[in-house]
């Protein structure tokens, strides 16, 4: 019987081994780390969303000036602060990128920060335009980790309903056609209904693609969401104006018309008490914390929890960590390029002063460049599908070039001087090395290449 192991732990349900970090000693220790205070957001915080709309805010200002006073020198300084304003958002963006890889890094709860990129992922949003376009760390800050260890609609509404979500799939202006503000600008060109955020809420973030649902099912679905937008001042908001007038039908049940977000709630609440939606759950759980081709008895484990418990996401985290299947000793599933940057500064575990001193252009050259190489630019998913979970997806030439080149000159900049070789192959990969790492290691010609060698392994590209 394949039983909690807990090196496998910090590999395979978090960013791998530190030096510095115990590896946690059960299951319990890492479901009560979730349960705690989440100290790695207070220790290196990001940006508040209500502070990131209020740069939108300045920022609309700007656009509105610009347009008030064309062809006067007005407009040019109006531009002028709109570009620095933008200069701005993108510096602050660079920093919260290292946020992010420090919370990884120095966390004693990884499984948290895996949680967190999971299902960022799952619910994938971004800004479209301008200091918009920077809103993907605020909009998980905000409406994805606090909710992690809630029931799945908690999580659900709190990422569908937000404003970044409603911004990235174009549900802010989307109006019914016989709603209020579509009758009073008849003769006008009206925004229209919008089905982006119905079909993907059906497809992605709750039945998933094959279930039982119909195009009926997506229209009734977007008439029942016109009303949902923002605004930079106030943030998400229920706009009664734009509702389409009458009852809707979704998957065998009606939502009364309504002047608020109640019915919103309401369908959102069913749809992820849906079986479809608990056997999509539980399959991509699976997926990507064992394998592209999960045990069955797992998937099923984990979907008759989900039910059993009301949706409720700790005890099917629980399921998670206390089946055997998720403790098959050999790693199968490979890193995507976030995660293989992520592990390797964790293993080589910079003094956090040194971390906090990283200059913008630093994270470029050595993070944000890279990754791009890689193939997983930093929060520019392709479309709200995420990223790729097929391992062969990640291991391509080019990616597995750009890795080596990473691998090998990278590392001497996050850690300096670089630890001893024979040292960090058993820190960094435990009983997980082999006999041809670590003479290769020792062997290398320089400590440089040596830990190149170390994170190229297939034990540490592996989870």
């Amino acid at each position: 019987m394949r039983s909690f192991d807990p090196q496998l732990a910090e590999i395979r349900f978090g960013y791998g081994l530190s030096p510095d970090i115990a590896a946690p000693r059960d299951a319990t220790q890492i479901l009560d780390g979730l349960a705690a205070p989440d100290d790695m957001a207070a220790r290196y915080p990001t940006e508040p969303f209500r502070t990131f709309l209020d740069r939108s805010v300045a920022a609309q200002a700007t656009r509105v000036m610009e347009r008030k006073n064309r062809g006067t020198p007005q407009e040019k300084q109006a531009r002028q602060e709109r570009q620095q304003l933008n200069r701005d958002a993108r510096k602050a963006w660079i920093g919260w990128v290292g946020q992010n890889l420090w919370r990884r890094s120095f966390t004693d709860t990884a499984f948290r920060e895996r949680l967190v990129a999971f299902w960022a992922d799952h619910f994938t949003a971004r800004g479209k335009v301008g200091v918009f376009r920077r809103a993907t760390t605020p909009y998980i800050d905000d409406a994805i980790r606090p909710a992690i260890t809630l029931r799945f609609a908690d999580l659900l509404q709190s990422a569908v309903m937000h404003p970044v979500m409603l911004d990235y799939l174009d549900q802010a202006r989307s109006m019914g056609p016989n709603s209020r503000v579509a009758k009073r600008r008849a003769g006008r060109k009206p925004s229209g209904m919008n089905e982006n955020l119905a079909r993907e809420v059906l497809e992605l973030h709750t039945l998933g693609v094959g279930a039982p649902y119909t195009q009926t099912d997506v229209t009734e679905l977007a008439k029942l969401f016109t009303g949902m937008t923002y605004q930079a001042k106030k943030g998400y908001y229920f706009r009664a104006g734009f509702v389409e007038p009458g009852a809707e039908r979704v998957l065998g049940q009606t939502y009364a018309d309504a002047w608020d977000d109640g019915s919103v709630r309401a369908a959102l609440e069913d749809l992820a008490m849906h079986r479809s939606t608990a056997r999509h759950i539980a399959w991509k759980l699976a997926v990507h914390f064992t394998s592209d081709d999960p045990e069955a008895a797992l998937v099923d484990a984990l979907e008759a929890t989900y039910l059993a418990h009301d949706g409720a996401l700790m005890p099917v985290y629980a399921t998670l960590l206390d089946h055997p299947a998720s403790w098959q000793p050999q790693l199968v599933n490979a890193k995507p390029p976030i995660d293989f940057v992520s592990s390797a500064i964790r293993a080589l575990s910079p003094a956090q002063d040194v971390a906090g001193a990283a200059t913008p252009k630093q994270f470029i050259k050595f993070i944000l460049r890279p990754l791009a190489q890689m193939g997983q630019a930093w929060e520019q998913p392709i479309g709200p599908d995420g990223w790729s979970e097929n391992d062969a997806d990640w291991i391509t030439p080019q990616g597995i070039a750009a890795r080596v080149t990473w691998a090998m000159q990278v590392p001497r900049h996050v850690r300096n001087p670089l630890p001893d070789p024979r040292v960090f192959v058993e820190t960094t990969l435990g009983g997980f090395a082999d006999e041809p790492v670590r003479f290769a290691a020792a062997a290398a010609e320089s400590k440089p290449e040596a830990i190149g060698i170390v994170l190229m392994s297939p034990a540490f590209q592996r989870r």
